[in-house]
């Protein structure tokens, strides 16, 4: 694995309508594309964004009957890209779904799927409830996927905030983490930038976080400000806005190499014991 490659986040509004998005998305990832991107992520819930559980459940499809995914595999054969599907919702029981990112290779073909670990259960100030957990099933295992660049950590959205997978990627290999997303405006605006910063920095890698950005046509409204970060931690683009967008990062992997070797902390950590009453 060498050399440099341009990578593409995808800002998109995903609809009530899984075609509605389909079309969106797939009008975006063509424009990454034509721009030279090699890799190309979408946002979380790239097919749908339906708070009516209802709803929801009704229009969603198992991963063998789903109509987005033989799509986007088609499309990275066209394009010849490497097709990072953020997440979609895929049915896995009458009441219950995965939310599960995809990586699918110029080939066509999934080269690995993530079902998201951290559900955002939470009450916000504002009055809205997220429950992911009681549509949601979470998944149990990290996910790591070699590009032809650089080794890649697949995470999802709320993710973020738990550093100790990050690390655990980052030691298995990962100069690159995907961060696909659909954060709210307020969490975005406290915490969003912060964060992405601070996973870059702290395992030394490349972060690429494709996000949900806009009032959705189902009320929600979610934060935008796609970034691609280094590991440095220096933003190297954004999108400075919650409109549907493209943005491009030339990315060197060998960045990743200098950098740890300048801030060794993944060589320096230390198994410690914790002591004292809790």
């Amino acid at each position: 694995m060498s050399g440099t490659f341009t990578a593409a986040c995808v800002q998109m509004r995903a609809d009530i309508d899984i075609k509605a998005s389909l079309d969106q998305s797939l009008g975006l990832v063509r424009e990454a594309a034509r721009a030279g991107a090699a890799y190309v992520q979408t946002p979380e819930m790239t097919n749908i964004l339906q708070p009516d559980r209802p709803k929801f459940f009704e229009t969603i499809k198992a991963e063998a009957d789903d109509p987005c995914l033989p799509v986007f595999q088609a499309e990275a054969m066209t394009l010849g890209i490497w097709l990072h599907i953020g997440s979609l919702a895929i049915k896995i029981g009458e009441k219950q779904a995965a939310n599960r990112g995809y990586l699918i290779s110029p080939d066509g073909e999934i080269v690995v799927a993530y079902d998201k670990i951290h559900m955002f259960d939470v009450n916000l100030a504002n009055g809205q409830t997220y429950r992911e957990s009681a549509a949601y099933a979470p998944g149990d295992r990290a996910v790591v996927a070699d590009l032809p660049w650089a080794r890649l950590g697949v995470t999802i959205c709320y993710d973020l905030r738990f550093p100790q997978l990050y690390r655990s990627l980052a030691e298995a290999g990962a100069g690159i983490m995907a961060i696909p997303s659909s954060f709210t405006v307020p969490t975005g605006q406290a915490h969003w930038h912060v964060l992405m910063r601070a996973r870059a920095i702290e395992t030394g890698a490349f972060v690429i976080a494709a996000a949900q950005g806009g009032k959705h046509a189902c009320g929600r409204e979610t934060y935008g400000h796609s970034l691609i970060v280094d590991p440095w931690g220096t933003i190297l683009a954004e999108a400075d806005h919650d409109e549907p967008a493209v943005i491009l990062a030339e990315i060197d992997p060998a960045k990743v190499a200098e950098t740890r070797g300048r801030i060794p902390s993944l060589a320096n950590g230390r198994v410690f014991r914790l002591e004292g009453t809790p």
